[in-house]
């Protein structure tokens, strides 16, 4: 096979790019820039590009598959020489798609957990020497890719709502066709792609559609909006496993869960990781793997990267950092730490980066988010609305939208660097929750000096 990817360099594309490499394809690949740490792992692989730019040379009449990374535009020279030789253009999920039409296929959505869930049933998958490929937006710990395609009988994707590529809008997961499909749950997020919350919840609707026939759904019944849809959906061709929180206890900041029968502890916490490890084990279960396997294995898990990963910690402080951005995910991880550790003030600082939670119109979708921390910053940068080319975002709509008294709003880093430092950790857990990286501002160094 000889395989093109006009923009090798994303974070994903050029993590399929290698695994295609290492499975015996001849791999090509251009981009207009190429950034760490997709540089050095291609130049690894010996498929850098030797040139930084479009190239319409690449594009021959000989290439089995174009494969469209979202960064390309719809004047892409390259795309449109490709167009014109009629070659197979595929955006990232389809050609997933293509590599795996005779693998049983793996199908994580939702608007929160995703990553987890999947890196959950991948985690266990490998502790219990199954031979499988998977795709994965994080990296996880005893992985060195977040793609891999083998010739192994399973793979286990992540599938997200965001559009294919620039000549493909619908959805990433609209194009995976699951035997096994989860869906975690429905918050409306990514207002820039659906601005209304119906067309967003239509995108579940079509996903549960291309579930494979004798396929099972997998599917959060706790959440309202989940579960109405696919009672009010009924397909009756496929299988139902609805999934809640699974029985567990917390003892002195750690949780143990039974699982049909079978008990053991775990590294991570909070209910919405339980409701993700619950989903895992239905998958895995569908896979062959029952809970006397599963238990065992789901313990040595640490969590995904930015998924309440601990930064630092001593006898009476934790900081972690997690990618939350959206509403659901913010409450989810606050009320996590919150739980686990009832006793210990919480200090919570949220950035908001993303479109969505830089849009005044949204922040009403914060309502009651952050409501169980004791102390609470909101923070965004100037820069940050600048470069998404946004208005500015006055901080009594931020602090209107979020409705928690004491909040916080601080829209410079050397500002949020001093509220940082005024504080006594002791008997008290940070939780740094960002989808960016508060301008620049050194937060490891910071969970490093409190802890000692």
């Amino acid at each position: 096979m000889k395989v093109h990817f006009i923009s090798i360099g994303g974070s994903v594309m050029h993590q399929l790019a290698i695994a295609l490499k290492r499975k015996g394809y001849e791999v090509t690949g251009t981009d207009d820039e190429i950034f760490e740490p997709a540089k050095s792992n291609l130049e690894k692989e010996g498929i850098l590009p030797q040139t930084i730019g479009w190239d319409v040379n690449m594009i021959t009449p000989d290439l089995d598959a174009v494969i469209l990374g979202m960064h390309a535009k719809a004047d892409n020279p390259e795309l449109l020489k490709a167009k014109e030789l009629g070659l197979k253009i595929y955006s990232f999920p389809e050609y997933i798609y293509q590599e795996s039409q005779d693998k049983k296929r793996v199908v994580v959505g939702g608007s929160h957990g995703k990553t987890t869930t999947t890196s959950m049933i991948m985690h266990v998958l490998r502790e219990t020497k199954q031979q499988f490929d998977y795709l994965v937006g994080a990296k996880l710990d005893g992985f060195d890719q977040s793609v891999n395609v083998t010739d192994a009988p399973v793979i286990v994707c992540e599938g997200d709502e965001y559009p294919a590529s620039v000549i493909e809008k619908r959805p990433k997961f609209h194009f995976l066709f699951p035997h096994v499909a989860i869906i975690t749950g429905i918050a409306w997020d990514h207002i820039n792609v659906f601005p209304t919350f119906d067309i967003y919840l239509e995108q579940f609707r079509i996903f549960i559609d291309k579930i494979e026939p004798n396929g099972l759904l997998i599917y959060n019944e706790t959440d309202e909006v989940l579960k109405t849809l696919v009672e009010a959906h009924g397909r009756k061709d496929i299988r139902y496993q609805p999934y809640s929180v699974p029985k567990h206890t917390i003892e002195n900041g750690h949780t143990t869960i039974t699982i049909d029968g079978v008990t053991g502890p775990l590294k991570v916490f909070g209910d919405h990781n339980l409701l993700n490890l619950q989903a895992a084990y239905y998958a895995c279960k569908e896979l062959g793997i029952d809970a006397v396997k599963f238990v065992p294995a789901i313990g040595s898990f640490t969590g995904a990267a930015k998924r309440l990963e601990l930064l630092a910690s001593n006898a009476h402080t934790n900081v972690y950092r997690d990618f939350a951005h959206a509403p659901s995910k913010v409450k989810a991880t606050i009320n996590a730490v919150k739980q686990q550790y009832p006793d210990r003030r919480l200090y919570a600082v949220l950035e908001l980066h993303t479109f969505s939670s830089l849009n005044a119109d949204f922040m009403s979708e914060y309502n009651g988010a952050v409501d169980k921390a004791d102390e609470v910053v909101v923070f965004y940068s100037k820069h940050a609305l600048e470069l998404k080319r946004m208005p500015d975002l006055p901080k009594e709509i931020v602090e209107k939208g979020f409705g928690k008294p004491g909040l916080v709003v601080i829209t410079h880093k050397e500002e949020l660097d001093q509220w940082l430092q005024k504080h006594d950790y002791n008997n008290a857990n940070l939780l740094l929750m960002s989808s960016g990286n508060y301008d620049g501002l050194d937060v490891i160094s910071f969970a490093q000096k409190i802890v000692g």
